[in-house]
């Protein structure tokens, strides 16, 4: 009895990291395509150059 619901507990738990992962994996990839948004944005104002 005690055995099968340290097992339950513990799926919870396997289950709750894997929501969080793939909610970290969704903001990362989010970011990653902000950033690069950003990027293409300054390279057409030209502001990402140093002026000499």
């Amino acid at each position: 009895m005690h055995l099968r619901l340290d097992v339950n507990v513990q799926k919870l738990e396997a289950k709750k990291l894997r929501k969080r992962k793939n909610k970290a994996e969704e903001d990362l990839d989010s970011l990653k395509t902000d950033y690069k948004k950003l990027q293409l944005s300054m390279r057409t104002a030209g502001l990402g150059k140093t002026s000499k």
